[in-house]
Formats: structure tokens, C-alpha cells, sequence
């Protein structure tokens, strides 16, 4: 089920808390799409600066604008776990986070999520491109560049506060002595240190893009994996910019030099996988994602553009089937779904889309059956377990809401901070005139969307509801404080 909505509390939180440790310089500058796996964003620390760290007093719509979606995402924790292994962070639980965005882009913002643009998956023709992509922002993440940044800032700084003082003991001494060479000395001095800055770090982020791009080759060749897709990626976008770059003062750059850039990676990627081909299956996997994201991101003449009534394939049924959803007849789209399940009847995003269907045409009931045959069979069903319970709650039916409780109650496990999860359990809990347990599911919601006032007073009347100390009055509780400066998320499972 494709879901837009913006990146929940603690991920942010702990992306703030992670990049306004430093001291900041003072003006941020936006990442350029054409800058592809390549916008680390230390930069973005420089606009955080001013940003409470708890990230509980933003606004929801502060939040990045993600996409969710069970088969996408399934499939690039597929595309990132030989890669996170050969780095040595397979343990590390990272996530791959979809942004909706048009741009092609990825970056990294911390040592836990990896950001890629849907219009970088929707852009690029084989997995090998994405893997290629998703394995320098890996490097960005082995070479704990983020920190490194922040101290290469608290560094700069220091020295421009130098030459600052410096500059103004020299002016100051000029103004004495009358001596106009020694003030234009001082005067220089203090305007150098913006210029330090700024070449100095932008030299020290060509370094931190030369490294990931060789760690990124590196882990593709040990993953037995061709790194043809990361430099035809580079390739497309260094073309791009090649005529601009002879006008450019390659001091200005936060990147190589285009030139000098694919001469390096030229000289790393041809090895013994250079020709290896994706697997087939993978392929298929890749061109499935592509047209789910074409299909329920683009307008319907251009979904017919992309995949005209002549292409017969897969992937092309599965775009038109899901614009006809989005923007048609509810009959001919489940004709067309009920005949995607006909010919592949074990893959279970279709029944998943079906179920989707369904309920957003406030058919609930009809929704539940495909949506219990797709929680079978998907690998990781827990964003499509609290559609499932949504139906099972919409019927309005006493014991199927019941049903829906425990089946959230697991989602919950993988899914910690999902509002949508929190607010079909507070609505579950609600039928069964269980207030303790609605409150507290509804603080929850309020809390992973970002309305902290409204998360303290429903967790203050859910407080009021339970036995003090009971598991329900700890967990109200532990919102309570944090809006009191605990730092300590109180979603996170197991406390």
C-alpha cells in the first residue's frame, strides 16, 4: 500500500540530535537534484542550528515527505543487505527511506537511514543503478563522514575565530599607530575567514565523495555485484554538467570535478563483474516498482504514455490496473487486478492492491480476504497487517475490531512509531468502551505525528485512567516526560 506522509518523530529526532551536535556555520544551501547519491547532507546541520533539538516541537509538516510501501521497501532492503554486510553494518539496522520526490537524488543524514528519491528508483532502468547508488551512500556511512564533517566545522571555525581576533587586533593597532597598512592587513584578516570556510570544507567533501566512491566500488566487487550501474549513473550526470563545469572554479565544488571524477571510477569499475547482468527476477522486481510509482504518482494519460494497452507485460498491467484505481472505474480496476492475481497468483502485492481498492471505495468487508492472503504471503507484512486491521474496524463489526487489536499489536513490533497503527488501535480500543487503552493509543498517534500538546493532554488523561504503575499508566507516562525533556522515545518497544 503506497502511503505519502512525512518521516516520524524519533527517526528525526535522533537525525537532529545527531547533526546540531556540532557548531554549525550559518546559512544552509539546498542540495541540487543533478548532485545524484551525492548530497551528504552536513550541510543541512547548518540550518538546524537555530532548531530545537527535540524534534516533538515541530510542526508535522516539518517532516521529510516519505513514501511507504511494503513491496518497495521490501525490495531495497533486498538491494542494501549483502551491501550493509560487506560494510560491516548488518547489524546496524539501517533504512532505506523513500522520499517523495520527482528529483533524482540520495543522501544520508546520519549512521541510520539512507534517503533515495522515488524519482530515482522511477529513473533508473536496472537494480544494478539503485545498488550502485545506495552502495556510495553506504560509504558515506562507513566512513562516518557525518561526524567527521561536524568536527571539520568546529575546526574551520576555530580557525576563522583566529584569523577574526587577529583581525581586529590589527585594525585596531592600525587605528593607534595610524599606520593605514596595518588596518588593511586587519581588514583582510577579517574577511578571510568566510572564504576559509567555505573552501576549506567544500575540499574536505570532494575528499568524503572520492572515499565513498571508492568504498562503493568496493562493496559492490566483494558483493560480486558489477559496478556498471553507479558509474552510468555518474556518467549521466557528470555529461550533464560537463560544459558548465569548464566555467566552474573547481575550488567552489563540493564534488570532483566531473572529468576527474569518472576518470577515477573508471580506472576502480572495470573488473571481472563489470558484465554481470542483474538476475531476472530482480529485474522483474525492479520494473514492478517502477510502474507501481509511475502508476500512483502520474496522471493517467501519462501512465497510458509510459505503458500503452499494446505492452502486455507485467509491469505495464500493473501500472495501468493501478491508475484505473486511483483515477477510474473501482469495477474495471478490480477486473484488471483480479486478472494480474490470475497470472501470478502467490505474489501478494496484488492482493494488497486489491484490498486497497476496496477500502478506499468503503468496501471494508470485501477489502479483508485479499488483504489476509497478502499478509501471508509478503515476507514483511506489518505495514500491510494495519490496512488489514483498518478494513477489519471500518466493518463496524464488534469482533472483527477485536480481531484487528493483536494484528496491530504486532505491526506495532516493526512499525513502532506508525500513527496509523496507534489510530486504528485507539478506535479498536474505543469500541470496546476500553477509554485507558484508547487514550493511550490516541497519545501515541498525536506523539508520531508531532502533536505533542495534544499527545501530553491525552497521555495526562490516560495517566488519570489506569492503575498507577500498571504497564498502560507507565507508558502514558513515559509521553508525559518527554515532553519534559526525556530523552528517551516513549515508542520505542521494550520499555
Amino acid at each position: 500500500m503506497l502511503e505519502f506522509g512525512p518521516l516520524g518523530p524519533e527517526p528525526r529526532d535522533r537525525i537532529l540530535r545527531e547533526m546540531t551536535s556540532a557548531n554549525p556555520p550559518s546559512k544552509a544551501r539546498r542540495a541540487k537534484p543533478a548532485s545524484c547519491a551525492v548530497a551528504f547532507a552536513a550541510a543541512t546541520a547548518i540550518v538546524l542550528a537555530s532548531v530545537p533539538v527535540r524534534a516533538q516541537e515541530s510542526p508535522p509538516q516539518a517532516g521529510l515527505p516519505i513514501i511507504r510501501d511494503a513491496e518497495i521497501e521490501q525490495l531495497l532492503r533486498d538491494y542494501t543487505k549483502p551491501i550493509f554486510k560487506v560494510a560491516g553494518l548488518g547489524d546496524q539496522n539501517i533504512h532505506v527511506v523513500i522520499i517523495n520526490s520527482r528529483s533524482f537524488n540520495a543522501f544520508v543524514m546520519d549512521a541510520h537511514h539512507v534517503f533515495i528519491n522515488a524519482g530515482a528508483l522511477m529513473e533508473s532502468t536496472t537494480p544494478n543503478q539503485v545498488i550502485g547508488v545506495l552502495a556510495h551512500e553506504t560509504g558515506h556511512i562507513v566512513g562516518g563522514h557525518l561526524s567527521k564533517m561536524r568536527q571539520e566545522l568546529a575546526n574551520a571555525q576555530s580557525a576563522a575565530i583566529v584569523a577574526m581576533l587577529l583581525g581586529a587586533g590589527a585594525l585596531v593597532a592600525g587605528a593607534r599607530s595610524g599606520n593605514a597598512d596595518v588596518g588593511n592587513i586587519g581588514g583582510a584578516l577579517i574577511q578571510a575567514p568566510q572564504s576559509y570556510i567555505e573552501h576549506s570544507l567544500l575540499a574536505y567533501r570532494r575528499a568524503q565523495e572520492e572515499y565513498a566512491d571508492r568504498a562503493g566500488v568496493r562493496f559492490l566487487t566483494e558483493t560480486g555485484q558489477s559496478a556498471k550501474g553507479m558509474y552510468d549513473t555518474f556518467k549521466r550526470f557528470a555529461n550533464e554538467t560537463m560544459f558548465e563545469s569548464r566555467y566552474i572554479d573547481p575550488y567552489a565544488l563540493d564534488h570532483p570535478m566531473p572529468e576527474e571524477r569518472m576518470e577515477e571510477l573508471a580506472n576502480l569499475v572495470h573488473n571481472q563483474y563489470w558484465d554481470k547482468k542483474d538476475p531476472p527476477e530482480l529485474q522483474f522486481r525492479h520494473d514492478m516498482m517502477r510502474a507501481k510509482l509511475y502508476g500512483f504518482m502520474d496522471p493517467p494519460n501519462e501512465v497510458l504514455r509510459l505503458y500503452p494497452p499494446s505492452n502486455t507485460s507485467m509491469p505495464a498491467r500493473y501500472a495501468r490496473a493501478i491508475s484505473t484505481y486511483r483515477y477510474g472505474d473501482l469495477r474495471d480496476a478490480i477486473a484488471q487486478i483480479d486478472g494480474l492475481i490470475r497470472s501470478m497468483p502467490n505474489f501478494p502485492y496484488f492482493y494488497e492492491l486489491k484490498g486497497q481498492a476496496l477500502l478506499e471505495a468503503g468496501h471494508p468487508a470485501e477489502a479483508i480476504p485479499p488483504l489476509q492472503r497478502a499478509v501471508q504471503l509478503a515476507p514483511d507484512p506489518a505495514l500491510i497487517q494495519i490496512t488489514l486491521a483498518q478494513a477489519l474496524i471500518a466493518t463496524h463489526n464488534p469482533k472483527l475490531s477485536d480481531s484487528a487489536i493483536p494484528l496491530l499489536r504486532t505491526a506495532l513490533i516493526k512499525e513502532p512509531e506508525s500513527e496509523d497503527a496507534y489510530t486504528q488501535l485507539a478506535m479498536a480500543y474505543g469500541r470496546k468502551n476500553d477509554l485507558a487503552d484508547a487514550d493511550l493509543a490516541s497519545a501515541q498517534a498525536a506523539f508520531a505525528r508531532g502533536d505533542n500538546k495534544m499527545a501530553h493532554e491525552l497521555a495526562e488523561r490516560a495517566k488519570q485512567r489506569f492503575p498507577i504503575g500498571s504497564p498502560g499508566w507507565v507508558r502514558a507516562d513515559d509521553i508525559v516526560a518527554f515532553n519534559k525533556n526525556v530523552s528517551k522515545n516513549p515508542l520505542a518497544i521494550g520499555h
